[in-house]
Parts: C-alpha cells; structure tokens; sequence
C-alpha cells in the first residue's frame, strides 16, 4: 500500500458493528472529519458485534440513506463495507476504511469474533488499506472515549503516512485511561484471553435452563502484547495479516509431498 500522506485529499469510509447509531461510531465520525471533509459512513441498522467475518447470503440487504454520504444496511460489518465500496461508492472507491470506534477492546483472539476488525479485513481484501479502532473501558457510561478522540487523528495520520503492506489491516485500542494518564503508543503483537471457557447455566422462569458465554479470560496476560499493552496504559496497535497461512508447516507438508 502507498503511503497516504494527505489525509484531507482521501475519501474515507467507516463502519462498525454497534450500530448505525452507536456512540462509538458518531465519535469515529469526528475523528474522520479532522482528517478530511470527504467522509462517508455505512453502518449496520442494529447492533452486530461478534459477527465476526459473516455474510448474508439467505436474505436480502437493504441499504437506507439518511443524509448525503451517510447509510445504514440491514447486514453484517462485512456486508456494510462490500455494499458501499462495490455499490454505492463504486465509481468513487474510498481511499482509506476506518472502523469503530467499538465499545470495549478487541484484543487477543477478539480479533476472530469482532465485526469491527471484520470490517477492516473485508476493506482489505478489497483491496482498500483499512484501521479497526476500539475504545476499553471497564464500565460503559464511564468510557473515556475523548482518550480515542483525542489520540485518534493524529495516530491514523502518522500510520497512514507510513503505509503497511496490502494483505495487512491495522488493529488499534485505547486504554481504559483518561488523555493525560495514556503513557503513549506501543506497537504489539496479538496476545491471548480466550472467551468461551466458561458458561453460566441459568433458567427462565419456566424453569428452561439457558447459557450465558462467560468472561474473558485476565489471567496470565503479563507477557501477552496488546493485552499487556493496553493494561499499561498504552495505546496498542497491532497489525494483522489476512493470509493465515504458517509458512513453516507449509514448508514441511511442500517437502513431504513433493513430487
């Protein structure tokens, strides 16, 4: 990918899996909009978080506009960003995605799970070079997303400037942190908390029992890149290659099976 340089020569799209509506996304849009006046959004019409890289292929997408250069799609983050690039931003591709602002981090394997980093990814298999951004927080109503709103700019501006490869997306998370408290930037590689390990069994009150997915895993994150990262006070920003491909195992099964 070239480097982008000027920002406020781009057309920026951004997307993300909370919602047409959410907080996070209206922030993002700020964000965007200090970078270039030329900012398009499309965003699912409910919420999606966890979709992962899902697509609706058994029932139609229906893309509504609500202002000039502002959509929502009854689909996935996936689909929000194939629909605008190929449909409706088709003869005027975006020159850079970016998604989120999410509420809550996508760290370790949340990358697998997040439709905000599935958004980014679907940019860059389209070819279009692509930031996903999340805000952590420990509750909600006290998410100190003027942290991202106010690292944010002149983050994606420095990234932009340097450019990463075309297979590549950039992940980035913000502490839990107040703006003076964040102690800076850390480059880091995607560390492990794995989800899922736990259920919490419950009953309705017609006494049918149902499952909740438990919390993510804390302990053991010492040594564990982005999360530890984070956890410190850093901003995080990992980069994620869309090949997944393990070159080293490849190579055994070449040498084992070649003709």
């Amino acid at each position: 990918m070239k480097p982008l340089g000027d920002l406020a020569r781009c057309r920026i799209l951004i997307s993300n899996d909370d919602g047409i509506h959410a907080h996070g996304l209206a922030v993002l849009e700020r964000v965007a909009l200090s970078l270039t006046k030329d900012v398009w959004v499309m965003a699912p019409a409910v919420e999606r978080s966890g979709a992962g890289h899902s697509l609706t292929i058994h029932e139609p997408l229906r893309p509504v506009k609500l202002d000039e250069r502002r959509y929502s799609l009854s689909g996935t983050p996936t689909d929000c960003v194939m629909v605008a690039i190929n449909h409706i931003m088709k003869d005027h591709p975006p020159d850079l995605v970016l998604s989120g602002i999410n509420h809550g981090s996508n760290l370790g394997e949340d990358v697998h799970y997040s439709g905000t980093v599935a958004a980014a990814m679907e940019a860059t298999l389209l070819g279009v070079p692509a930031i996903a951004l999340s805000q952590s927080f420990s509750t909600l109503s006290a998410a100190p997303w003027e942290t991202a709103e106010h690292y944010g700019p002149k983050l994606i501006r420095e990234v932009c400037a340097l450019g990463w490869p075309k297979d590549v997306l950039i992940n980035i998370n913000f502490p839990d942190r107040a703006v003076a408290d964040v102690r800076g930037v850390k480059p880091s590689r995607q560390g492990r908390h794995k989800m899922g390990e736990d259920f919490i069994l419950r009953h309705d009150p017609r006494g049918r029992p149902y499952l909740w997915i438990g919390e993510q895993r804390y302990q053991g994150r010492e040594n564990e890149g982005d999360l530890k990262a984070v956890d410190d006070g850093f901003i995080a920003i990992t980069p994620l290659n869309v090949d997944l491909t393990h070159q080293d195992t490849l190579d055994t099964l070449t040498k084992k099976y070649k003709a």
